[in-house]
């Protein structure tokens, strides 16, 4: 699997799309990262033949929410503030997944605050969520789509909701999840990809609205 946590250069008409995987609660005993690194198997071509490997080769970026720290939110504000340590890793992504809980029939404030404290870097991307909990994190994904919206996020109408994942672990803590969960993941990424590109074309291309 290659992950990379270092800055890329700008996307080029022949680059593979790079993608960020957030992983956005920070308790202790989290699942989050546990479900990021199946994520991320899945978006590494040679992690298996066929449909599975749905984007181009490129670098997968894992950002852990819990290993970021953040300027104090007293110094944030609208589209400015300090730049933080993840600004360019966000910036130089062209796609996203946000792996999340749903807490209180949201999101975690951990994930809501690294969203806060980017803003342009967020912008004309497309995004899918996975997220999980007792009862699939459905409400957290209906939650997090109205934010990613008025980032200029393009959401995916697919999504991917697991159900108490903490029951799919194998002997070695990862997440083994039923077939039925595996092609959902598949086919929320392929209409990444397909985002992911038109895009980053028209990012290149095109004069975005202000």
């Amino acid at each position: 699997m290659s992950i990379s946590t270092d800055q890329h250069s700008s996307l080029s008409p022949t680059a593979g799309l790079r993608v960020a995987v957030i992983s956005g609660s920070v308790r202790k005993d989290r699942m989050g990262p546990t479900i990021a690194r199946w994520v991320a198997a899945a978006l590494e071509p040679a992690a298996a033949p066929g449909p599975a490997a749905v984007l181009d080769p490129a670098p997968v970026d894992l950002i852990d929410v819990a290993q970021v720290e953040l300027p104090d939110d007293s110094l944030l504000y609208p589209g400015g503030g300090p730049k933080s340590e993840v600004a360019d890793r966000i910036a130089t992504a062209d796609a996203f997944v946000f792996v999340t809980p749903e807490y209180n029939h949201s999101y975690p404030a951990s994930l809501e605050r690294l969203i806060d404290w980017h803003y342009g870097e967020w912008r004309l991307k497309p995004a899918t969520i996975v997220a999980y909990g007792v009862h699939g994190g459905y409400a957290a994904i209906e939650h997090l789509r109205g934010v990613l919206a008025e980032l200029s996020v393009v959401t995916t109408r697919r999504a991917l909701g697991l159900r108490a994942p903490w029951t799919s672990l194998d002997g070695q803590g990862r997440y083994t999840p039923d077939a039925e969960f595996s092609r959902g993941l598949t086919a929320s990424l392929a209409e990444l990809r397909w985002w992911a590109e038109v895009l980053a074309d028209a990012r290149r291309d095109r004069t975005p609205p202000t």
